[in-house]
């Protein structure tokens, strides 16, 4: 069962690919960047998520 921190950083990677390809598309390379920002981040986060569900397994 996903923890709130896995969810939390799945939402945000979506959030930041869907950023990505809109800054991609109109070429505003800030948007871009924020984007792939925005995805490191929702990694980091979920993986923080899988490190406490295993833990708590």
């Amino acid at each position: 069962m996903a923890n709130d921190d896995q969810a939390k950083g799945k939402a945000k990677d979506i959030g930041g690919k869907i950023k990505e390809e809109v800054g991609d598309v109109t070429g505003n390379d800030e948007l871009k960047r924020d984007g792939q920002t925005d995805q490191a981040e929702g990694k980091l986060q979920k993986g923080v998520g899988d490190v406490k569900d295993k833990l708590s397994d």
